[in-house]
């Protein structure tokens, strides 16, 4: 009998500047999904940051969906809600899992910086995390991981920085004896070693492998087309991958369905 698939939903939500009806619309659409991974996701507003330099631009939170977790999670109410922040205490990482699924750990693991690190000048260059879960199946335990990888303000080449943080994530996988999926927002080109790392250690990158050609929407003003990649370890089996067509970022949703 084959294994049931799996929906797993990869976006990131860029704070609900498209929209934040849009934005909430469509993850309420998604709801299917076994997991919904999500960056830039705020739970409160920024106390004294306001007009703040953030990814190069002055933070303006009356455009920002400021309580994202609490929305996303009331309009996904099937799903539990596994929020993981890297800067102070209330914007980061959003892991969704639906409620039939057993979860058997979660957490997360600092790949750049350290907890509690608060950047000098631009907001952006604020520490980072990889965020995981892991859940019980017929077939064993799965781990699924969300990350978003560093800004830098120099575009989506390697720095130092960039290639410690691939070892530190790589580390913290060969750790793994389950299947698992990694996906998010690495802030990487396709040709930047502090990706390739991810495929030399034998990793599938579906984003390369399913010839895709751009993870931004329109409402990106940038030249670089790539930002968003998803991973998967021996042991998954990719059932269908793609780019979801919907505008509700400046990054694209990425669809998987595996067993």
């Amino acid at each position: 009998m084959p294994v049931a698939s799996m929906k797993l939903i990869c976006l990131n939500t860029w704070g609900g500047l498209a929209g934040h009806d849009e934005l909430l619309a469509f993850l309420g659409a998604q709801r299917d999904a076994d997991f919904l991974c999500l960056q830039e996701v705020w739970s409160a507003p920024y106390e004294g940051l306001e007009g703040a330099l953030a990814g190069g631009r002055p933070l303006d939170q009356s455009r920002i969906l400021v309580r994202g977790r609490q929305a996303i999670a009331a309009r996904l109410d099937g799903h539990r809600d596994l929020f993981h922040p890297h800067h102070r205490d209330d914007y980061g990482l959003l892991t969704l899992v639906a409620r039939r699924l057993e979860i058997i750990e979660s957490g997360d693991v600092f790949v750049h910086r350290e907890r509690g690190y608060i950047p000098e000048g631009d907001i952006g260059h604020h520490a980072r995390n990889l965020q995981f879960v892991t859940v019980a199946t017929p077939k064993g335990p799965l781990t699924v991981m969300n990350f978003h990888g560093l800004w830098n303000g120099r575009g989506k080449g390697d720095s130092g920085d960039r290639l410690l943080q691939s070892r530190r994530a790589l580390d913290f996988l060969a750790g793994r004896r389950e299947p698992f999926v990694l996906c998010g927002d690495f802030n990487l080109a396709p040709a930047a070693q502090s990706l390739k790392m991810f495929e030399d250690a034998g990793l599938r990158n579906l984003v390369a492998e399913f010839g895709v050609t751009s993870t931004r929407t329109r409402l990106y003003d940038g030249r670089e087309r790539f930002a968003d990649y998803v991973f998967v370890s021996e042991g998954i089996a990719v059932r269908a991958f793609r780019v979801l067509p919907d505008e509700v970022s400046d990054h694209a949703p990425l669809m998987l369905e595996f067993a």
